[in-house]
């Protein structure tokens, strides 16, 4: 799914945690709002300087492996390198998936890496906190003003309670460098060719389906293979059917997924391959492969996040615009899966925190934010080199819908957030609804189970203290 000692955008990601609309308020060193259930990190307040930290080689663990991100992370490790010339970052790239896999027995292992990138939430985030893994990371959040940087919203998606049972509150484990959104990629070349335009509204993106069906192209580009690729199309579905439910759902709040929202959302995408919308056989084609596909002309659409636009730019110049999932009327405001990239944390056995926390604020510092733009990927908060972006290219595109979701709070966390098994019940139940194998009912029925058992765990151990 913002931060950095930057001036802040004009518009800024609201109510993603909580559903609050509050901005970053000005705090002291290791001052989070939580302070009455959180001891300090021992940090001090001076800024910490890795030049006296003497020879230090800094393991890094991380997910960028697409066009863009990999570049702009490649160029800032030199860069931190050349300003610091007794650190060297030793880099290790793996895609999400594998990096999901082995993440926590890396951290758990004799020679754990000092920085990782977690993914939010319960499966993940959480898990690695109650395990004892992660450093919080409030008093270097004051130090570096990232307090002031990020919009609290932001933060508080990478907030642990104290007690390890609640993402959203708590001590602070991890910043996010990128902000993400799920949106449609469309080829202009083949809409035109169908006599299409970019749609303005989600009936007129869904008309537009079964006319490029019709003209003999390929409504909508997509591979699952990998699973999670179908989260995020869910995520536009569901959430357009309700962002503020969606939304206190992910944070244990609302009315759960045994829903008529979940069940519309999953009979649409069940409809959308029986008309053949989606490539046949979506389950076993790779989300790279996919994109490829698209790339090379095959779809006229490809819903997918912010983080593939480097990449499709490169191989497809022109051709190639970006847009948030349209709204419901004209001029209306979109909702979509979305909020910052992966957090950045420090591994708790880290012998080198002072180091990592440095290397933390240059990788989301406003010239980080440039280097990110000029490399086609989006920052948190945008900076000078995103608003210089022409509102006619996909750059430009890609920058003017963020700032739309964000005024508009009409961004939905992911929902594989929700519970600590939740990524591989919503994933697993998509690839059978997909394969016509799992009912909407059934498959509303699914994650209710999953998402029930978790909240009736949770409130026995509350009241069990």
């Amino acid at each position: 799914m913002g931060r950095r000692r930057r001036e802040r955008s004009r518009a800024l990601p609201a109510a993603l945690a909580a559903g609050v609309l509050v901005l970053a308020a000005a705090c002291v060193p290791g001052t989070d709002g939580s302070a009455a259930d959180r001891p300090g990190t021992g940090v001090g307040t001076a800024v910490p300087d890795p030049a006296k930290a003497g020879k230090v080689t800094l393991t890094v663990w991380d997910q960028e492996v697409q066009g863009g991100q990999n570049d702009e992370l490649e160029q800032l490790n030199r860069e931190f390198q050349r300003k610091y010339p007794k650190v060297t970052v030793k880099r290790v790239a793996r895609g999400f998936t594998d990096l999901k896999a082995t993440l926590k027995l890396a951290l758990s292992g004799n020679n754990p890496p000092d920085v990782v990138q977690a993914n939010q939430g319960y499966p993940d985030m959480v898990a690695f906190v109650r395990a004892g893994l992660l450093a919080p990371l409030d008093d270097y959040a004051g130090i570096y003003e990232w307090n002031t940087r990020y919009p609290t919203a932001l933060l508080n998606l990478n907030r642990v309670s104290a007690d390890g049972r609640r993402f959203g509150t708590g001590r602070l484990y991890g910043i996010s460098q990128t902000g993400e959104y799920i949106g449609l990629y469309y080829n202009k070349d083949v809409l035109t060719k169908a006599g299409l335009r970019p749609p303005t509204t989600w009936e007129e993106f869904t008309d537009g389906l079964a006319r490029l069906k019709a003209a003999g192209e390929l409504p909508v580009q997509f591979g699952n293979l990998d699973k999670y690729p179908a989260i995020h199309t869910f995520g536009v579905l569901h959430g357009r059917l309700g962002a503020d439910r969606a939304r206190a759902t992910v944070f244990g709040r609302g009315d759960g997924f045994d829903t008529a929202a979940t069940r519309e959302a999953a009979a649409t995408l069940a409809h959308w391959v029986d008309r053949g919308y989606l490539p046949a056989g979506a389950n076993g084609l790779g989300y790279d492969d996919a994109a490829k596909k698209f790339a090379a002309g095959s779809g006229g659409y490809l819903i997918t996040g912010t983080w593939q636009l480097a990449e499709l730019k490169r191989a497809m110049g022109d051709r190639l615009g970006f847009m948030p999932p349209p709204p419901t009327t004209v001029g209306g405001a979109s909702v979509t899966t979305g909020g910052q990239g992966l957090a950045w944390s420090i591994a708790a056995r880290s012998r080198h925190r002072e180091v990592a926390a440095a290397y933390l604020d240059f990788l989301t510092s406003p010239h980080a934010a440039d280097v990110m733009t000029r490399h086609g990927v989006l920052p948190v908060v945008p900076g000078p080199a995103a608003r210089r972006a022409g509102p006619g290219t996909v750059d430009g595109q890609l920058v003017a819908g963020w700032e739309r979701l964000s005024a508009a709070d009409g961004l939905v966390p992911y929902l594989d957030y929700a519970t600590p098994t939740f990524y591989d019940t919503l994933s697993e139940s998509l690839q059978g609804v997909l394969a016509g194998n799992l009912s909407p009912r059934r498959f509303a029925a699914t994650l209710q189970r999953d998402y029930g058992a978790f909240l009736r765990e949770r409130r026995t151990r509350a009241a069990g203290r």
